[in-house]
């Protein structure tokens, strides 16, 4: 990170505080009853390459777990969670998810599939009326897929919530109006495009499905059963104990207040507030079939196809990638004051969390360390 040396000499304290969080942090207990199952050696390798990355790009906090034989078996916080008030990040501190939000929305969904409440290959309008017509029908498999043909955010900003904004959405469906009126981008189940306000009509679906709010549905079937007691939507206006703050570090290096950003038009792809405890309890629990039945986690683990019958790549709501010699389940996330990245290895039993409070950052290489050290994969694993 390139430092202007005013903003050094007037930042030292914080600076030093960082320093002072990260050698500290080991003594920091989180999941205690667990920390003895991960042994030293390789927490102490987690540990080293979490401050050697911190410090080369600058994040003020972050926050990992590990997920081990299918339990959480080490998570610690490392940096600061506020720069002003020399909070230290801990594991139970709340990061915004960004797009790793839309793997717990995709686990919801499937759960009313799974009890017959849902329909994935229905039209969108049979659960969301309030979402017009297009030239073609839209399912909710291909929405959770990406293959639905809704805009993603365009590039100019234009038709989209500005990037500083605290402009409130009241419901789901007052959301629709950023891109429920706009053309598709192409034909559903012909092409692959990365869509959260396509997540949004997703939320739409879950809620006339369900009958109840998005995130009271969450809350009851996914939050509570998963034993994640601190994930909540991400309410700019409201006081959320332990939430970060969120920063970004501008082109000449120096780590300032990010943009004002209130998620409300976007909960299910990107507004949800999670601890890296409560991510790992997430990924337990989804190991464990305690949220979805086996042959539906798996079905939601499968690449969907386009048309033309080529793997996109992406199953329902989570990436798929195979990596290390190993078959991975993964998403990352970034919007204003956040980057993230989990992943999941089921034949493994194993999964890992970051979440840290700078945008713009490629935590996933992170996740990955981490997880070569947890699952001892050799540097030499392409």
């Amino acid at each position: 990170m390139q430092i202007a040396r005013p903003w050094l000499r007037e930042n030292i304290p914080w600076i030093r505080a960082i320093l002072f969080c990260v050698l500290v942090s080991p003594h920091i207990p989180s999941l205690s009853a667990q920390q003895k199952d991960l042994l030293m050696d390789k927490r102490a390798a987690i540990e080293n390459a979490v401050a050697s990355f911190m410090s080369a790009n600058g994040i003020p906090g972050l926050s990992a777990a590990v997920v081990l034989e299918g339990e959480p078996r080490w998570s610690q916080g490392f940096g600061m969670a506020d720069l002003e008030d020399f909070s230290p990040a801990t594991s139970s501190t709340l990061f915004r998810l960004g797009s790793i939000s839309k793997p717990i929305s995709a686990t919801a969904i499937l759960q009313l599939w799974e009890h017959g409440k849902l329909d994935l290959d229905a039209p969108v309008q049979k659960y969301c009326p309030e979402f017009p017509q297009k030239e073609w029908p839209i399912t909710t498999r291909e929405l959770l897929g990406h293959l639905g043909g809704i805009r993603h955010y365009n590039p100019d900003g234009k038709g989209d919530v500005p990037e500083d904004s605290a402009r409130h959405f009241a419901s789901m469906r007052e959301s629709l109006q950023l891109f429920a009126n706009d053309p598709l981008v192409s034909k559903p189940g012909t092409k692959f495009n990365y869509s959260t306000y396509g997540y949004t009509l997703v939320g739409c679906v879950l809620e006339g499905a369900a009958s109840e709010k998005f995130i009271d549905y969450l809350r009851k079937n996914i939050f509570q059963p998963a034993g994640m007691e601190q994930t909540r939507d991400d309410d700019f206006f409201v006081v959320i104990q332990h939430r970060t703050r969120w920063y970004h570090q501008d082109k000449s290096g120096i780590v300032r207040n990010a943009g004002v950003l209130d998620s409300s038009y976007k909960i299910p792809g990107g507004g949800i507030v999670s601890s890296a405890d409560d991510r790992a309890r997430f990924e337990a629990a989804i190991l464990a079939d305690k949220l979805l039945r086996r042959g539906t986690r798996d079905l939601m683990w499968t690449s969907l196809r386009t048309i033309d019958g080529k793997p996109s790549g992406y199953g329902l709501g989570w990436g798929i990638t195979d990596k290390f010699g190993l078959h991975i389940l993964a998403h990352t996330g970034g919007q204003q004051g956040t980057s993230t990245a989990f992943a999941v290895i089921p034949d493994r039993n194993a999964g890992v969390v970051v979440l840290s409070n700078l945008d713009s950052v490629a935590v996933k290489k992170l996740a990955m360390q981490i997880l070569r050290v947890a699952l001892d994969v050799p540097d030499s694993a392409p």
